[in-house]
């Protein structure tokens, strides 16, 4: 089951789906395993306060790339094929404000299925 969510950013509302098809997408698109990008993002994001951001280049790529991705998996019809043309329509905003949106929408995904399956195990 898919969870969506809908985030404000820079004045348009953009709506990022999470579901089992999302770590495939990625690991399709860009050969890099979401899980292991998604844990390396938190740490750096972790690290460093918006007022004194010191993310590189490699954590604002990652962080673009799987927003991306959820963008364009909730709504393929509206969200170009390309990061960069996606990212084109934004002037600019904040991967502190938007990174734990996507992070929490990706946690409540991921629990879901956990329940699922603990609720399958019950059934036989």
């Amino acid at each position: 089951m898919a969870l969506t969510k809908t985030i404000n950013i820079d004045g348009i509302d953009v709506t990022f789906r999470a579901s089992a098809a999302v770590p495939r997408l990625y690991r399709i698109r860009f050969g890099r395993d979401i899980y292991r990008d998604l844990r390396q993002l938190e740490k750096s994001v972790g690290e460093s306060s918006e007022d004194a951001s010191e993310l590189d280049v490699f954590s604002l790529e990652l962080f673009e790339n799987i927003a991306f991705i959820m963008a364009r998996h909730a709504d393929p019809e509206n969200v170009s094929d390309s990061p960069d043309e996606w990212l084109e329509q934004f002037n600019t905003f904040s991967i502190y404000q938007v990174l734990p949106e996507l992070i929490d929408l990706w946690g409540l995904n991921v629990q879901t299925q956990s329940e699922s399956k603990k609720n399958s195990k019950n059934r036989t």
